[in-house]
């Protein structure tokens, strides 16, 4: 039986809603002697430290040691990418940052000392916002261009051109387990740490840095996590250094677990971009031009915001091809908390640029917008503006007509034309957008993956890769993938965590190539092994050693009488033959120059669509939406029911970053969102009344595991769909035109868009309601 593109219910589905799916702050009871710590934070968004006093702190009960700078015996930074993140730093760069780390025998010892310790600062002036980095020259680094052909002279001979502002808020990443980590010493000198994070290497790689060892001194394990959505791709590093270093220097386990409040004020978020654009375009709605920049708001540190700025300037094209272009992209330095990766790691802000500066050309030529996005298609033939051919262009067409068809797309919009005709104060818009994501990372180093898998001799196996789990299913197609390849039963398998000491130098869980690389990995390891079971079982079948077959626990050749595969491994054993291989996988065909941002940077492109339809209350702004359509590019799906899940939640954080999630900072510049109670997530009451989900069938992708397409991040550019259709609705409510609005579009922007829309009232009407409300 096929195991692999069978529909399965996540490996810890009963583990998850029974409470024995444990995480890392669960295994906090099985650490005599824990202890406990807790940020000292200064409440200024810059300052600079004078002093800091411990020694109030250390008299408090229960208070074991309070860490510091002098603390450190390494290199105290965790900053991934460039050194500009230190762990107790002398100036305040983010409201609230920590400047030393309490440890207590509880936690509330240890909060308790955090407030005695005195810190002296001084408050310096402080950038807040993107308009005022650019205003003070104050960037991370030098700006990234990248250009096809002479964007200025196709500006000017342009037959029309438009040019404006868009703005896009950030997101909360609102995992439901926060940053967590613990640490020990070991009997050999060495740390080991159970940790909250998606690139396990890398925080073996900063706590080594910490703690000046080699990093085969440092173990680090992840069981799973309760969510990341790229939160915990490297933010987790500081968590792990801290707790890290507390172990080092007692001797003792330390736990860092951020409640909430304080992960919420304490770590990274999505990117809030501004985007300043002119465009050029002729009658039939052809993008002929586009001169674009692109500012994100980067916060204190760089982390990972120059790849991120990158991602979002290769896909500002999405799906369409843009003969001459300029996109200059800039790093705002402020004085908020490092933005980081989150998923679609820049590629939903550079979409939503140009899904806006589309729909704003239809409707400055009074064309509907789903006929102008057609038009400006890729076609066969074309590449990207960074130099990448879009081989299966024509697959952006058959999704978009396809789903058109099934989402019964003509029918509906006569249908809302009538609805809107006939009333005044509620209007209903509908929307199709389409997405093309590249896969891979960026940087072509980290498109590797190795994997151990063992066989033991009752034909049971351990499987070992380098890819976390956070919820979304790697490990249930990992278990598919090593089942099928094997031809054992799935249950046969134990999917063991990811360890460094298991599978060095891995990458990220991210980029949404978990499966692709990790599954070629397993892959690459099963056949080593099924090689030297067939070279066994050909004998006791009395066959060719290519007749041999592996199938639901069974070995067996034509005309011979099946063994099972625990008899051959048995067999194996005997004859001293390995039941171990490991596997290792590099993507193939993608180079990348990051200096002139030209190449094939990704391996292929995910492509998918969504009809989304709204529904506006005039008065309030108030939306619904009552019915969702997406058609998705899985491929040849691994795992149906992980990957329908996948892009179901996906769309919904899409639409959450797009309508709901607003960060909000006051002007001391703390974060004012910074719980569930002010930060507005999406609940069942977003979920849309109907809400369909289909894959593209016959959509095998070359050269991908058993077929497959990742599946993580492209849903979520899918909602923009969302945001398109509620501009659609805006603008019925009044002549028509170009519809501006920021991002997210919360009930309140949308309100004031339908004023805009609406043009100035009569003077009559005017006064009239001035007389109503005197």
């Amino acid at each position: 039986m096929k195991i692999a593109g069978h529909p399965v219910p996540h490996e810890s589905a009963r583990g998850h809603v029974t409470g024995e799916a444990l995480f890392t702050g669960d295994l906090a009871s099985r650490f005599p002697r824990l202890l406990h710590a807790w940020p000292v934070m200064v409440p200024y968004a810059h300052a600079q430290i004078v002093s800091c006093d411990p020694t109030a702190a250390l008299a408090v009960d229960g208070v074991v040691h309070v860490l510091t700078a002098a603390d450190v015996p390494g290199e105290g930074d965790s900053g991934p990418v460039r050194h500009d993140e230190p762990l107790f730093p002398g100036e305040v760069l983010h409201h609230s940052q920590a400047v030393a780390w309490v440890l207590g025998e509880t936690l509330d010892a240890a909060r308790a000392g955090a407030e005695k310790v005195c810190v002296n600062s001084r408050q310096l002036p402080a950038i807040l916002t993107i308009e005022d980095a650019v205003a003070c020259g104050s960037f991370h680094s030098r700006p990234l261009v990248l250009e096809r052909g002479d964007s200025a002279a196709a500006l000017a001979a342009s037959e029309h051109r438009l040019s404006g502002e868009i703005h896009m808020g950030g997101q909360e990443h609102f995992y439901l387990e926060t940053q967590c980590t613990i640490a020990w010493a070991d009997e050999t000198g060495g740390i080991s740490l159970h940790c909250s994070t998606q690139h396990p290497a890398e925080t073996q790689e900063i706590v080594a840095r910490t703690l000046g060892v080699p990093r085969h001194m440092v173990t680090v394990e992840c069981l799973r996590m309760g969510g990341a959505f790229g939160g915990k791709e490297t933010q987790a590093n500081a968590c792990a250094a801290i707790a890290a270093l507390g172990a080092w220097k007692t001797a003792r386990p330390v736990l860092v677990q951020l409640p909430r409040r304080l992960d919420m004020i304490l770590t990274g978020k999505r990117h809030p971009f501004l985007v300043r654009f002119s465009a050029g375009y002729n009658s039939e709605g052809k993008i002929t031009s586009l001169d674009a920049m692109l500012y994100a708001d980067g916060g204190w540190s760089l982390d990972l915001s120059e790849a991120i700025l990158g991602r979002a300037m290769f896909h500002i094209d999405n799906a369409y091809f843009i003969p001459a272009l300029t996109v200059t992209g800039h790093i705002c330095k402020t004085h908020k908390t490092s933005q980081t990766a989150f998923r679609g790691f820049g590629g939903p802000q550079g979409m939503l640029a140009v899904e806006d500066i589309l729909d704003r050309i239809a409707r400055s030529l009074r064309l509907a917008p789903e006929l102008v996005r057609e038009r400006n298609f890729y076609q066969p033939g074309q590449c990207t503006h960074y130099g990448q051919p879009v081989k299966d262009a024509g697959r952006i067409a058959l999704i978009w007509n396809q789903l058109k068809e099934t989402s019964s797309f003509a029918a509906r919009r006569n249908a809302i034309a009538v609805f809107n005709a006939a009333n005044n104060h509620t209007k209903r818009g509908m929307a199709i957008t389409p997405v093309k994501f590249g896969i891979s990372f960026t940087a072509t180093l980290f498109n590797q993956a190795g994997a151990l898998v063992l066989v033991y001799r009752d034909g049971s196996v351990q499987l070992n890769h380098g890819g976390t789990e956070m919820g979304q299913g790697l490990h249930t197609k990992m278990i598919q993938v090593a089942a099928e390849c094997l031809g054992i039963p799935a249950a046969a398998i134990r999917q063991m965590p990811a360890r460094t000491d298991k599978i060095p130098n891995t990458s990220a869980t991210a980029a949404s190539s978990g499966s692709d690389l990790n599954g070629a990995a397993i892959f690459d390891a099963c056949g080593k092994i099924k090689a030297t079971l067939s070279l066994v079982a050909c004998e006791m079948l009395g066959c060719a050693v290519e007749a041999v077959q592996f199938e639901d626990g069974m070995v067996f050749a034509t005309g011979a009488e099946a063994k099972t595969f625990r008899d051959v491994v048995e067999a194996a054993y005997r004859k001293r033959l390995p039941l171990f291989a490991s596997g290792f996988y590099r993507t193939p065909e993608i180079h990348y120059d990051p200096k002139t941002l030209q190449g094939q940077p990704f391996y292929y492109f995910a492509y998918g669509a969504a009809v989304t339809e709204v529904e506006i209350d005039g008065f309030t702004g108030e939306y619904s939406f009552p019915r969702v359509d997406i058609l998705e590019d899985t491929g040849d799906s691994l795992s149906p029911m992980v990957d329908r899940g996948q892009i179901e939640g996906g769309f919904i954080q899409g639409l959450g970053w797009l309508t709901l999630e607003e960060l909000l900072w006051d002007d001391a510049g703390r974060l004012a969102t910074n719980s569930a109670s002010t930060y507005k997530l999406p609940s069942w009451s977003e979920v849309p009344e109907v809400f369909n989900v289909d894959f593209l069938n016959m959509a095998t992708a070359q050269g991908v595991i058993f077929g497959s397409k990742a599946v993580g991040e492209p849903p979520l550019m899918l909602a923009l769909s969302a945001r398109e259709a509620i501009k659609d609705a805006v603008a019925a409510f009044g002549p028509g035109g170009v519809v501006e609005i920021d991002s997210p579009c919360t009930p309140e922007r949308v309100y004031f868009a339908i004023e805009r829309a609406r043009g100035p009232k009569p003077a009559a009407e005017s006064m009239e309601a001035a007389v109503t409300i005197s």
